[in-house]
């Protein structure tokens, strides 16, 4: 038996040398300690947030489609790790559910404003965890009505991504009258199990996430549901409690489904790397929400926004630019992106501002809060092009781009008393190309192991529509309402945290129609049979700076595509064994990598080769002198009796040459490997390029992306 000690760190400026050299001799002093294999740092992590399933196919009337084989996900039981749940929502209603299965082992646990009858044959268990978050942050007052100390859900984001992943069916749901239709989760007849892990003053405790991981593993969940993550730099695998945790789970055949991060376009922003995890970036969808501007000449330009009408803009206002009407004490930059503090109240009331995105003002949320502050009726923030919305509580928000902000400046400049009005904003379907990857969602290579692609896979995580605790905290200060305190049962969000669920959701139907599947095989399917291309055929296009066709560094294997995973011809399988190799070519110490295996491990082979030779379903060369070959294994999950041919889009740069070039199946010969040789065409220090494999028997298509970087010198530094 092994012992793992959560110690905690402190990281605030006043630490001193003396407790530095406290903590860490006392980390030695624990490490010494008989059963005492490794001692990690207790870290703060952070939370990353229905057309989209139509979107996705994925329809109740789809013939042979997977949400019907998969009967809803009836039978999966997928684990929430978030800010609880809010159980009164319609989404968690038990109509048409299943009993509880007699291999559940989990509990209701009951805390402040809930207790066991807010569980049902849907909600069927529920947790929560504070003591490693009192332990970093101190006592947690749940008394000014901001939390709960229980498993309900003060801040909306775990009811989000809970009903986003298994749903039920909710009619006419909404965002203020926009986006309104059916809301559904991927696998609406899934049991959804809670684990609240992070609270409304802000972040998750690894400690606590280390226990909801040991007790989601006993209580039996199929998939586990991860919309958080920790900052850059990435901690080793052997330090890392998601890390840690999912390994566990996966060794139990628990697929762990983590949010990819919201720091892109950037590349190596990428987290939750590990190989046996399913790392999921958001894309966009086909809904919009265009919101029209008028000028005082009548022309008329379209921005996006959740513009209803409670305030009286659609009449005509002055504007003015933040630049032209700085305070007195703040510089024109600032006041031009509209910093906070920085504009003259007195030029504001009563007008509608225009703000220009800046490269230290990056958000429309401090420029609204600017604006209001200054007495300021409406807001319009022009900046990149992106098609995440955001919602602005409090006073009228538009977005534009910088052509339309500086087309409005042309207007105001040729008028010496310019004016604009807002209209109110449309719900607008089928007439904005998607899907694209979202300019926030983060960026590969991994810069932990870039031997292992990540993200793996794409799915919608742009103005998500779904349920929404009515308690979080939203106040509305405005001029006709002082102080209004908005509540939604349903919201608009956009993150990696909103993308990763419907990866959940899709892999609770897999696992209804395949419940033999190891996590491997799932990951495996659902990457192999991703799309490369948007609705119009066209290849899909990565949101940046500037927009740039999308490549395996923005969405793994591409965008998903559920009905094509539940019959992907041929898997890229692993077990456990595999991950422990994986652990010991990374260099980790025998004692480290057995808390990660729970068994006494010796590795016998660290040579660094077998970081590329992982069968992933994927291949990824960071450093391509002359050749290599490496080595993948693919099972027959299809009719026994297959013939698969190889094609081979290489990279640039490079020749490929794959042996066998045929793999037969039959009833004896399930598993096949074959070898891939890389050949350097250049002799120059390169970028990455990207090609694909493709395996082919006439019905199915499985694909893996091809990533290598061809350099001179080892360990050079990516230009």
């Amino acid at each position: 038996m092994f012992t793992l000690f959560i110690w905690e760190r402190e990281d605030g400026m006043s630490l001193n040398w003396f407790r530095i050299r406290t903590i860490r001799l006392f980390q030695i002093f624990l490490e010494d300690l008989p059963g005492v294999v490794r001692v990690v740092p207790n870290r703060i992590l952070s939370l990353h947030t229905t057309r989209s399933w139509d979107f996705l196919q994925l329809k109740p009337n789809v013939e042979n489609g997977i949400l019907s084989k998969g009967h809803s996900g009836a039978g999966s039981i997928i684990g929430v790790m978030d800010t609880g749940i809010w159980p009164e929502s319609e989404s968690f209603k038990d109509e048409n559910m299943g009993e509880i299965p007699p291999r559940w082992n989990g509990i209701c646990q009951e805390g402040e404003g809930f207790n066991r009858s807010n569980c049902n044959r849907k909600i069927i268990g529920a947790r929560w965890y504070v003591k490693g978050y009192e332990a970093e942050f101190g006592k947690l007052n749940s008394s000014d009505g901001v939390e709960f100390l229980s498993p309900r859900d003060a801040v909306g984001h775990g009811t989000h991504t809970s009903s986003t992943a298994a749903g039920g069916m909710v009619k006419d749901a909404s965002f203020l009258g926009l986006a309104q239709g059916l809301a559904r989760g991927g696998a609406p007849l899934a049991w959804l199990a809670i684990y609240k892990i992070c609270w409304a003053p802000g972040g998750c405790s690894s400690a606590d996430l280390l226990a909801a991981f040991d007790d989601a593993t006993f209580d039996g969940v199929d998939v586990i549901s991860l919309s958080l993550g920790s900052s850059l730099p990435l901690s080793t695998y052997v330090d890392d409690i998601v890390s840690i945790g999912s390994f566990h789970a996966v060794a139990k055949g628990i697929s762990v489904v983590c949010s990819a991060g919201n720091s892109g376009p950037y590349p190596q922003t990428v987290i939750n790397t590990a190989p046996w995890v399913i790392t999921v970036a958001a894309s966009t969808i086909d809904r919009a929400f265009p919101t029209a501007i008028t000028m005082g000449n009548n022309q008329t330009v379209v921005g996006q926004a959740f513009y209803t009408g409670k305030e009286d803009l659609n009449k005509f206002y002055p504007i003015v630019i933040g630049k032209d009407i700085a305070a007195f004490d703040a510089d024109e930059g600032s006041a031009r992106s509209c910093e906070s503090g920085t504009l003259n109240a007195t030029l504001v009331r009563g007008k509608i501002v225009i703000c220009f995105q800046s490269q230290f003002q990056r958000s429309a949320a401090t420029a609204a809060r600017t604006v209001l502050d200054s007495g300021g009726v409406g807001l319009i923030f022009a900046k990149f092009p992106t098609k995440d919305v955001h919602f602005s509580f409090g006073i009228p928000y538009i977005q534009v781009d910088f052509a339309i902000g500086t087309s409005l400046l042309t207007y105001m400049e040729a008028n010496r008393n310019p004016i604009v009005k807002f209209s109110f904003t449309k719900t607008v379907i089928g007439q904005q190309i998607s899907p694209e990857v979202a300019f926030f969602s983060s960026r590969g290579p991994s810069s932990l192991s870039p031997s292992v692609l990540k993200p793996d896979i794409a799915a919608p995580g742009v103005n998500i529509l779904a349920s929404w605790s009515p308690v979080s905290n939203l106040e509305q200060t405005d001029h006709v309402t002082p102080n209004y305190i908005l509540q939604f049962n349903f919201k608009v969000e956009s993150g990696t945290s909103m993308s990763c669920p419907h990866i959940s959701g899709i892999v609770a139907l897999l696992k209804a129609i395949h419940p033999t599947w190891s996590p491997a095989a799932i990951k495996s399917a659902i990457v192999t049979t991703a799309s490369l291309k948007d609705e119009y055929a066209q290849s899909i296009v990565a949101e940046g700076a500037p927009h740039k066709q999308a490549d395996p560094f923005d969405y793994g294997g591409g965008h998903v595509d559920p009905n094509k995973a539940m019959d992907p011809g041929l898997v890229y399988d692993m077990e456990v064994s595999d991950y422990v190799r994986f652990l010991c070519a990374m260099g980790y110490n025998n004692s480290a990598i057995s808390l990660m295996n729970r068994a006494s491990t010796t590795c016998n082979d660290k040579s660094t080769k077998f970081l590329v030779n992982l069968n992933l379903p994927s291949i990824t060369i960071p450093e391509l002198k002359k050749s290599i070959t490496v080595s993948r294994q693919v099972t027959n999950v299809s009719p026994m009796n297959s013939v698969y041919t190889a094609r081979v889009q290489a990279p640039a740069g490079t020749t490929v040459r794959v042996e066998p070039s045929t793999l037969t199946f039959n009833s004896t010969r399930k598993k096949l490997k074959f070898k891939v040789t890389f050949y350097s065409r250049l002799r120059v220090q390169g970028r990455y390029s990207f090609g694909n494999l493709f395996w082919e028997d006439g019905i199915h298509v499985v694909r893996i992306p091809l990533i290598v970087r061809t350099i001179i010198d080892e360990f050079y530094a990516e230009t």
